[in-house]
């Protein structure tokens, strides 16, 4: 199905800046109008005097666009009254009130999936519709939109941990069609949202496989386990006392991170990063996942800052060798070019006789190691302090240097491939975000393309391996066909 999406026939103004016009018939409403709020005050613990429930908690909201029942939740207890009030019940919105960072305020999912003994946690708060006005889905699909959640995001309060009060939360204010047009525009949706799901999963399927490639590739190399320079181990192999490098040529050293590299961390801001203030300016920022989209090279830039900006972050010089320690942890790349980093990034200078280059590459290899250096929670940090600690085997100068010849030949194709496979991801992905946002708030129109459909999707009957189905020809072409017709 390629949709042929028109603008409405009729306008009016919504009131709103940010919305601009709506359609005639829509209405516009905050959400104390549309639904009804309750914030969990259940913790994590077991009390002897309550009884057993099951946790839907922060992660579970995060991490998933649905909560069913069948999903692996924390087990706790709660009181009777609790377990009333916050019982979740099918069309239940459920959204992140607190969060270590302000962009993730606000990430909303759907119950489709209730049980008797399942609750809404605590650092969530839980939005039932009021019937009349909204119906869960659709609700769920606003919360979505970008324009939606940038009043979440402009309304996060903190410094080093960032919420929404209640009052912001009720505030918000979200475009009502009727209740028949939701229910069109959450089956276009959902309809075209699980054919781009499944397609950007067997694109990440293929992503994973390539890093493992790649990994078993660099860990060969950068732990002696082959002479690079002949294609055969080496003639002598000591233990080098860390698990995971077990056996190292018997000539290589045993060095500590700290050792190898002057390590420099951005500054703790004091400011919340989505200050606007901070922007426009002539200083390059890089973000987390700048590090993590970079294959080996950050080349280029998206923000720069002003002096104030520049005043809560750190300025690293190019050829710095950079590594995330929260949010997408334990990535690491090159710079280009000099450039400002929030604390979320620290930079490493290699002391004498190490290649930068090599470091590049032994990180890559120690990346299973340094994500169990970060706790078990949302966000994950990694403990820059404990990684200077920890343990490597370092080759001598010239073998460094072999080695990263031979890894850059051997890994380039393969950086490549993932590269391109990502940004296909990246923009479908952005593709998805602007239909959800244009169709919720009434730029587009599907009610007839939601009307072609059929009632019951195929997709929603095949027994789904979480994303191990390969998408057929037929659907890629689908997947490429809605695209296309969403850049037109």
């Amino acid at each position: 199905m390629k949709p042929d999406l028109r603008p409405y026939p009729d306008y009016k103004p919504s009131g709103i800046p940010w919305l601009g016009g709506v359609p005639v018939h829509w209405e516009v409403r905050r959400l104390r109008n549309a639904s009804e709020m309750r914030v969990s005050n259940v913790d994590k613990h077991t009390k002897a005097n309550e009884l057993p429930v099951r946790l839907c908690n922060y992660v579970d909201v995060y991490k998933h666009d649905r909560i069913r029942a069948s999903m692996p939740f924390m087990s706790a207890t709660a009181t009777r009254d609790e377990i009333d009030k916050f019982r979740l019940e099918r069309d239940d919105v459920l959204i992140t009130k607190d969060s270590e960072t302000w962009n993730d305020i606000g990430v909303p999912s759907l119950v489709e999936e209730p049980a008797d003994d399942l609750i809404c946690g605590y650092h969530l708060a839980l939005l039932r519709p009021i019937h009349s006005q909204a119906k869960g889905a659709f609700l769920f699909r606003a919360l979505q939109s970008v324009a939606v959640a940038y009043q979440f995001h402009l309304e996060a309060k903190g410094v080093t941990r960032f919420g929404l009060s209640h009052g912001a939360i009720k505030s918000v204010v979200v475009p009502l069609p009727p209740l028949p047009e939701q229910t069109a525009i959450t089956h276009f949706l959902d309809y075209t949202d699980r054919r781009i799901q499944r397609y950007i999963q067997a694109k990440q399927k293929l992503i994973t496989l390539l890093e493992e490639q790649k990994q078993a590739i660099i860990h060969q190399a950068v732990t002696g386990q082959i002479d690079v320079r002949t294609g055969q181990p080496y003639p002598a192999y000591k233990d080098s006392g860390v698990e995971w490098l077990g056996e190292v040529p018997e000539h290589w050293e045993r060095k500590r991170v700290k050792h190898t590299s002057m390590i420099l961390r951005g500054k703790f801001t004091h400011r919340p990063r989505n200050d606007p203030s901070l922007y426009g300016g002539p200083y390059p920022f890089i973000q987390t996942g700048d590090v993590a989209r970079a294959n080996k090279t950050i080349t280029e830039y998206r923000q720069t800052l002003n002096e104030q900006g520049l005043a809560v972050s750190m300025m690293f010089p190019a050829g710095t060798l950079v590594m995330t320690i929260a949010a997408n942890i334990g990535y690491v790349a090159l710079l280009d070019f000099e450039a400002c980093f929030p604390d979320s990034v620290v930079g490493f200078f290699p002391r004498l006789n190490v290649n930068r280059d090599y470091l590049y590459h032994l990180f890559l290899a120690m990346n299973t190691e340094l994500q169990q250096e970060a706790p078990v929670n949302t966000q994950g940090n990694l403990n820059i302090d404990r990684i200077g600690s920890r343990p490597i085997a370092l080759p001598p100068l010239s073998e460094q240097v072999a080695i990263v010849h031979y890894l850059d030949k051997a890994t380039t194709g393969i950086g490549t491939t993932i590269s391109r496979t990502q940004r296909q991801i990246d923009l479908l992905s952005e593709y998805r975000t602007r239909l959800i946002s244009d169709v919720v708030t009434g730029k587009l129109d599907v009610r007839e393309a939601a009307a072609r459909l059929p009632e019951v999707d195929p997709l929603e009957t095949e027994a789904d391996s979480s994303g191990t189905l390969e998408p057929t020809t037929e659907l890629t072409e689908e997947v490429e066909a809605i695209a296309e017709g969403a850049s037109a």
